[in-house]
C-alpha cells in the first residue's frame, strides 16, 4: 500500500471518530502498530492531529467563517430533523430569536403558519418570513456580513440586549463540550453571545458533524444553554459527557 493512501485512511478514520487509540487504527487500516505509530508522529510534525494518552484525535481548528452556499447542502437531512424538533418548542404567540444560519432557516420554513414574532439576524430568514402577514419580522440590523449575509456589529447587539425572547434558537459551525460554541470572528461571537443573554429559553441547533471542533472566539458556553437539539449521530463518549451537563439533549433522527 503506498504511503500518501495509508496516511489518507487514517484522516479518514480519525474525520468519522473523536480519539482513536493505535489499536483501532491498526485494526482499521491493517497496518502494524510500528508503521501507525510512524504515520501518526508525521501527523503529528504536520500540526492535523494530537496525541495524548487517550488516544489520537484530529485537530478541528476551523480558521474561517463558511459561506451559506458551503452549508447549505451539508447533512441536510440532520438540519431537517433538528428543524422539526425545534419548531414543536414553539407556541403561538411566542416571541422567538433565530440566529444566522441554514438549520435556523428550516426551522422558519416550519412556523409559517404561527402566529408569532421573530428577531433575527438572517437576511435571508427575514426576506422568507415577512411574506406571512402573521408574523412580525424584527431584522437587527447594522453591518452585513457577506459569508453569511447576516447582521453583526454593536447596533444589532444593542437591540438585542433590549428584548425578552420566550426562545433564542442559536446555530454553528463548531461546538464542544470543553469550548462550547465557537466562532471564527470576534463578531459573530458576539451577535451569538448577544442572543443567549436574555432569552426565557437558550436552545442550540447543530449537527452532530460540527461536534468536537472550534474556532479562535467562544461564542456562548455549553451551560448558558437550556437545551441542545443534535443528531442521534453523535458518538458515545460525547452523548455521555453532554448528559452530564446542567442541559436537556435532544436527539433525532
Amino acid at each position: 500500500m503506498a504511503k500518501l493512501s495509508r496516511l489518507d485512511q487514517i484522516m479518514d478514520y480519525l474525520k468519522n471518530h473523536n480519539l482513536v487509540t493505535v489499536e483501532e487504527l491498526v485494526s482499521a487500516i491493517e497496518a502494524s502498530p510500528a508503521t501507525v505509530r510512524r504515520d501518526l508522529i508525521k501527523l503529528d510534525e504536520q500540526g492535523v492531529i494530537s496525541r495524548t494518552h487517550g488516544g489520537v484525535t484530529i485537530n478541528r481548528f476551523i480558521p474561517a467563517q463558511p459561506t451559506t452556499n458551503e452549508k447549505i447542502h451539508k447533512n441536510a437531512t440532520e438540519k431537517q430533523l433538528i428543524a422539526d424538533y425545534a419548531a414543536q418548542m414553539i407556541k403561538a404567540g411566542d416571541s422567538i430569536a433565530l440566529d444566522a444560519g441554514t438549520t435556523t432557516f428550516e426551522i422558519a420554513k416550519r412556523i409559517t403558519q404561527m402566529p408569532v414574532r421573530v428577531i433575527t439576524s438572517d437576511l435571508h430568514i427575514a426576506l422568507f418570513l415577512c411574506e406571512f402577514k402573521q408574523i412580525e419580522v424584527t431584522i437587527i440590523g447594522g453591518k452585513i456580513d457577506d459569508s453569511s449575509q447576516s447582521c453583526i456589529g454593536e447596533h444589532g447587539r444593542s437591540l438585542l440586549r433590549q428584548i425578552n425572547p420566550d426562545i433564542a434558537f442559536i446555530s454553528c459551525n463548531s461546538w464542544s463540550v470543553n469550548k462550547g460554541v465557537t466562532t471564527p470572528t470576534e463578531d459573530k461571537a458576539l451577535i451569538k453571545a448577544s442572543f443567549a443573554e436574555k432569552a426565557d429559553k437558550v436552545v442550540l441547533v447543530a449537527d452532530s458533524s460540527k461536534y468536537d471542533s472550534y474556532s479562535l472566539y467562544t461564542a456562548v458556553l455549553l451551560n448558558q444553554f437550556t437545551d441542545i437539539i443534535t443528531d442521534y449521530h453523535l458518538d458515545s463518549k460525547a452523548k455521555t459527557l453532554l448528559q452530564n451537563q446542567s442541559l436537556k439533549l435532544h436527539l433525532v433522527k
